[in-house]
């Protein structure tokens, strides 16, 4: 058995043209869909993915505005600039660029975010809402993930999940999402004892770590689903996963590749957080 691929690529531009769509009737309404991405300091990673996320907007018809800072800004100066942007009615989405310098308290800014413009959807107030059924936004990169399952047609109707990775931003709200769809959901993480015998009996494998090969072709059950969420270099440099995807391929039933899986489609999932603020700001 070789896995099919879910193809992030393809499946971000399908999103990124319906974004494309609605942005362009609401701006025939006179109303411009805007983003506000703050960066502080000069860490590579974080350049890189702020320009892209630029770019995204732009080509969707988004208005994205880039604001840098030196390392050194105050905190009591960030909090300040978010709440003048919480205030301003033509922005309508904020996003504060992580990681932050360590003299910065991260949770306390995404706090400071007003919830109706958190479209990275770090908020508290956000997972709170969505787990009520109330309006909110889901972290980008789950969000992305769940598109990518709902593309295949998969049911996750008494499914069982397995999320080895139980961050904040994407191993918690996975588990909730799955949750929500009636899947039977474990969170583990790379310590987990016998992680082998949790993932072994995964109908859907998210591994969303940090590390590389934490899953390997052994650990998988034949025909699973496995997403990978990793983002790591090999000893050339090579952009890679936490999957070892060359084994896990010829044993999965669908795989998501790095490069090309779920990068693509949580940037795709910020435009999408974006518009929808707008749209809920527009009635």
């Amino acid at each position: 058995m070789t896995a099919q691929l879910i193809d992030g690529n393809a499946l971000s531009k399908k999103i990124r043209a319906d974004v494309a769509g609605r942005t362009q009737a609401l701006r025939a309404r006179g109303i411009q869909p805007a983003l506000a991405i703050v960066l502080v300091g000069s860490d590579p990673a974080s350049q890189v993915y702020t320009r892209h996320k630029v770019n995204d907007s732009t080509e969707t018809g988004l208005q994205a505005t880039l604001e840098t800072y030196p390392a050194d800004l105050s905190e009591e100066k960030l909090l300040a600039r978010i709440r003048e942007l919480n205030a301003d009615p033509a922005v309508h989405g904020i996003l504060v660029q992580l990681p932050l310098p360590k003299h910065l308290n991260a949770s306390k800014v995404i706090e400071t975010i007003a919830p109706a413009k958190d479209v990275d959807g770090f908020h508290v107030a956000s997972a709170g809402a969505l787990v009520t059924g109330q309006p909110g936004f889901w972290p980008c990169t789950p969000y992305g993930c769940m598109k990518m399952l709902e593309s295949i047609g998969y049911d996750l109707r008494g499914k069982h999940a397995v999320v080895i990775g139980r961050s904040n931003i994407v191993g918690k709200p996975m588990a909730l999402m799955l949750l929500q769809k009636n899947a039977t959901v474990t969170i583990c993480h790379s310590g987990t004892t016998d992680l082998k015998a949790h993932t072994r009996q995964a109908d859907v494998v998210v591994a969303a770590v940090g590390k590389r090969n934490v899953l390997t072709a052994d650990m998988v059950k034949p025909g699973a689903v496995v997403i990978d969420v990793g983002m790591n270099r090999d000893e050339a440099g090579k952009l890679c996963g936490d999957v070892d995807f060359a084994g896990v391929r010829e044993v999965a039933g669908w795989i998501t590749p790095v490069p090309g899986g779920v990068g693509p489609m949580t940037r795709a999932m910020l435009l999408v957080n974006t518009l929808e603020a707008a749209e809920r700001a527009a009635g």
